[in-house]
Parts: structure tokens; C-alpha cells; sequence
């Protein structure tokens, strides 16, 4: 009897170390298969909002979260529209991602109400502060942290180069949707820019992107050079400003590198790419359980000054070898 009893307690610890064994493969095989899921949304496509996305994404991928594996991302743009903007930022918090990426002002104000739970993190914002989407850049202070795409010298230095590449230049044409919070805040930051550089501004205001050439005829006779700043509206219409600029050799000033790239024809900017990918580094911390009240909102790093060679012959501009010695040059 006792030696029956021994083989069925021996019998019954081996059945539980293999349930035991059982359930911590299937608890690993578990973690293995986790998915995150992170909503992205986008008030309007153009490049460089565009790159802060691809920015983003390479920093999980780097970090070893990939799409069809151990990531899944709902990407979805407003392309403009306000009333499709809330409906975006309701739907991804609806799905309960783990993590929401609101690229430009608008997006990340609209998540920003629509949650106070799931984490959020913003870029390409001018001015998060005032927009209300943290209490200050050093302590964010809710459930939502980022980047900012303004560095505190990018207007300035912009405006002071047109005395050097246009000296003739006396106004500056100014294209913008002040509908756009961003783009009140860079154009108040330009206009002061501008009267510092003993130049005056002609502004010009629209609200869809289908205005935006005819807004950059507008200034035809009026001004003597564009600025076009980080405006999302006009931005994703940049070519509209362009085909104006280039036919009336009216050089164009731009807010940021990538609308050099586009045709404008010089700016002091910064890689947009980059700055999503900081932003991408700031989603892993919050995905292994840091707060996002507990990360300081992000600028640019670095300035750099980005000329157009093939835009400056189109607007009337004479380049040398000076002007051209501390800058990157594209469009050769």
C-alpha cells in the first residue's frame, strides 16, 4: 500500500511539472506573439510630416518593432479636413491602442481631448505650450509628450538671410492659414523677425490649400521676396507658391529643408526625419513603462542652412561662392 501510495504522489508531481512547463512555454511563446498597436494621425500629407513618420517608424524598427511581427500601426490622414481630423483621433482611441502618434498641431489637439488614458506623443509641433497640449516643455504634466519642430533661431536666421541673398529686398510676401495655430505662432515669430531686419511684411491669408495660388499672385507687385512658413495648408500646396515665384523672379523664403528640397529656395532648417525618429525613441521608454509626463518635450538639435542652386537661378537670385560656403546646397 505505501509503495502504491509513493508511486501515485510521484506520479502526480511529474503531471504538474509538466502543466507547469506547459504553461510558462505557452506564457513565453505569449510575450513572443504580444502585439503593440500604435494609431498614427496626420492632418495633411507633404514631406515633411511625411519623413517625421518614417522617422518615427525607423526608431521602433531599430529598437526591434516591426510591422507584421510585433507592431501593428493604423496610419490614417485627415488630409486637411478638421471634422475628419476629430473623427480620426476618436476612432484611435475607440481601438485602444497602446500608444497614439498625433503629427502637426491640429492632430495632437484633437487627441489630446478625445483621451486623458492612453499615452500620447506629438512632433512637428511649433508650440506645444501654446496649444495646450502640456503644461511646460520641461514637465509635460498629462498623458502627452513629443517634439517640437521650432528651433529659436530657424525664423530669425531665415529672415536675416534674405539682406544677404535679395539686399534690395524691401517686403516680405507671407502666405498662411490662420486657422492653423501653428502657423498664427510662426507667423507672429516671422513678422517680428521681419521688422528686426528693417523689412516690412505684406500678409496674405487663406484657408484651403485650392487658394493658395491665387493667394501667392495676390502679392505679385507687393512684394519683393515670399516667406512661406510652417504652415500645413500651404505647405501641402508649396508647388501652387512656386509656379508663382519662379515665373516672376520672386525668390521664395521657406520655413523648414524639405520645401527647399520641394523648389524653394533657401531656409535654416533641419531634418525632419530626424526629429520623428526622436519621437521614436520616446515611444520605446513609454512601451517599456516610462510615464509621459516624465519625458521632456524634444527640439531640433541642430541648424543648418539648405540652398536651392536650380530654384535660385529660377527666381532671379545670383549666387557665389561666399553665399553658398557654410551652406548645404541641393538641386545642382
Amino acid at each position: 500500500m505505501k509503495k502504491m501510495l509513493a508511486i501515485l504522489a510521484s506520479s502526480a508531481l511529474l503531471m504538474l511539472a509538466a502543466c507547469g512547463s506547459g504553461n510558462e512555454e505557452s506564457n513565453g511563446e505569449a510575450a513572443e506573439e504580444k502585439t503593440v498597436k500604435i494609431g498614427i494621425t496626420q492632418i495633411v500629407e507633404h514631406p515633411s510630416l511625411d519623413s517625421a513618420r518614417e522617422g518615427f517608424i525607423a526608431a521602433l524598427k531599430d529598437a526591434g518593432y516591426e510591422e507584421g511581427k510585433n507592431l501593428k500601426i493604423d496610419f490614417q490622414n485627415a488630409q486637411g479636413d478638421m471634422n475628419n481630423n476629430m473623427s480620426i483621433a476618436q476612432n484611435l482611441v475607440a481601438d485602444k491602442n497602446d500608444l497614439i502618434l498625433a503629427i502637426a498641431t491640429a492632430s495632437a489637439q484633437s487627441v489630446v481631448q478625445s483621451t486623458k488614458d492612453i499615452p500620447i506623443l506629438f512632433t512637428a509641433i511649433t508650440d506645444p505650450v501654446g496649444a495646450e497640449l502640456v503644461e511646460s516643455m520641461e514637465k509635460p504634466g498629462g498623458n502627452a509628450t513629443g517634439t517640437s519642430d521650432t528651433h529659436p533661431d530657424a525664423i530669425k536666421n531665415t529672415i536675416n538671410s534674405i539682406k544677404t541673398f535679395v539686399p534690395e529686398a524691401k517686403k516680405v510676401g507671407i502666405i498662411y492659414n490662420d486657422g492653423e495655430p501653428n502657423s498664427v505662432v510662426n507667423v507672429k515669430d516671422a513678422k517680428e523677425a521681419i521688422e528686426a531686419a528693417g523689412l516690412e511684411a505684406v500678409e496674405t491669408t487663406i484657408s484651403t490649400s485650392s487658394e493658395v495660388k491665387q493667394a501667392a499672385e495676390s502679392l505679385v507687385g507687393r512684394a519683393d521676396v515670399f516667406y512661406i512658413p510652417k504652415d500645413n495648408t500651404v505647405v501641402s500646396a508649396l508647388e501652387s507658391v512656386l509656379t508663382v515665384a519662379n515665373e516672376k523672379d520672386i525668390p521664395a523664403f521657406v520655413g523648414e529643408s524639405d520645401s527647399v528640397k520641394r523648389g524653394g529656395f533657401a531656409s535654416y532648417g533641419f531634418e525632419y526625419h530626424d526629429l520623428g525618429y526622436t519621437t521614436g525613441k520616446m515611444a520605446i521608454d513609454i512601451l517599456e513603462g516610462k510615464k509621459p509626463s516624465e519625458i521632456p518635450v524634444g527640439y531640433p538639435e541642430s541648424l543648418e542652412l539648405v540652398i536651392n542652386k536650380k530654384a535660385a537661378e529660377e527666381q532671379g537670385v545670383t549666387l557665389t561662392e561666399d553665399m553658398l560656403k557654410d551652406a548645404k546646397v541641393v538641386g545642382e
